[in-house]
C-alpha cells in the first residue's frame, strides 16, 4: 500500500472532491463514483492538494525544470504547486496560458516564466486529452521540452463508445502519442483498494461491487 496515494483518496473523500453514487461521465458512462477536482475550493485544501502534487512529482524521479498549467483549472494547480515545491526547497518557476491572446501590455497567450527547458504540464485530470494536446503545442513552440503530465486521479478506463471501446485509456494514449509520462497523485486501484479496506458499516463500503463491475467492463488491461 502505497501511504501517499491512500492519504490522497481519503482526503479527496472527506473533502467531497470524491464521492459514490451514480454519476454519468462525459463519455456517457453511468460511473459508481466521481471525482470533481473544482471542490478543492477552499485555501487549506488547496494548500493540502498542493502538497500531494508537489511530493508526488519529486517522488516520481521525472527531471524538470518548471511548471506549466493549462487554463483553466491547470492554472490554480500549477501556482499552487510551485508554492509546495518551494516549501520543500526546490524553487521552479511556472507559467500558464490564456484562453484568448492579449493584444495590449507584453500581448500573448503565456504568462508567468518563460517557457524553457524540461517542462511539467500540471491538470486535474485526462479525459480527451484536448488540454494536453494544446499544452504540448505550445512549449515546444516556445522550444521547450514537455517532459511530464502530473494529474490528480488517473480513472485507468478505456476511452471511446460502448461498442467501440480501445485498448488503451486516454492517459496512455496522452504518454503514447507524446512519449512522455502520465503521473498520477491517486488512480482507480488505489480507489479500490481503498473501499476494499473501509469498514463494512462505512458508506464507501456499499460501493465496493458496483465500482468492481464497472473496472472490469471498462478498465484498461492490468
Amino acid at each position: 500500500m502505497n501511504n501517499l496515494r491512500q492519504e490522497f483518496i481519503q482526503f479527496s473523500v472527506e473533502t467531497g472532491v470524491l464521492r459514490f453514487g451514480e454519476f454519468v461521465t462525459k463519455a456517457g458512462r453511468t460511473s459508481p463514483y466521481f471525482f470533481n477536482a473544482g471542490l478543492f475550493n477552499q485555501g487549506g485544501t488547496l494548500a493540502r492538494l498542493s502538497e500531494f502534487y508537489a511530493q508526488t512529482l519529486l517522488d516520481s524521479g521525472v527531471e524538470f525544470d518548471m511548471l506549466f498549467g493549462p487554463a483553466y483549472k491547470g492554472i490554480t494547480l500549477a501556482s499552487a504547486t510551485a508554492v509546495a515545491l518551494a516549501n520543500k526547497g526546490r524553487d521552479v518557476p511556472f507559467a500558464f496560458n490564456r484562453k484568448e491572446a492579449k493584444d495590449h501590455g507584453e500581448g500573448g497567450t503565456i504568462v508567468g516564466a518563460k517557457l524553457e527547458g524540461r517542462v511539467v504540464i500540471i491538470d486535474d485530470v485526462i479525459s480527451a486529452g484536448t488540454s494536453v494536446r494544446e499544452s504540448v503545442d505550445m512549449i515546444r513552440a516556445a522550444g521547450a521540452t514537455p517532459c511530464a503530465v502530473l494529474i490528480a486521479l488517473d480513472r485507468m478506463e478505456r476511452s471511446g463508445k460502448d461498442d467501440a471501446l480501445s485498448a488503451h485509456s486516454a492517459v496512455q494514449e496522452v504518454s503514447n502519442a507524446y512519449g512522455i509520462p502520465v503521473v498520477s497523485i491517486g488512480n482507480l486501484e488505489d480507489l479500490f483498494e481503498y473501499i476494499s479496506n473501509a469498514g463494512a458499516a462505512s458508506e464507501q463500503a456499499q460501493y465496493k461491487d458496483a465500482v468492481a463491475a464497472y473496472r472490469r467492463r471498462y478498465g484498461i488491461a492490468a
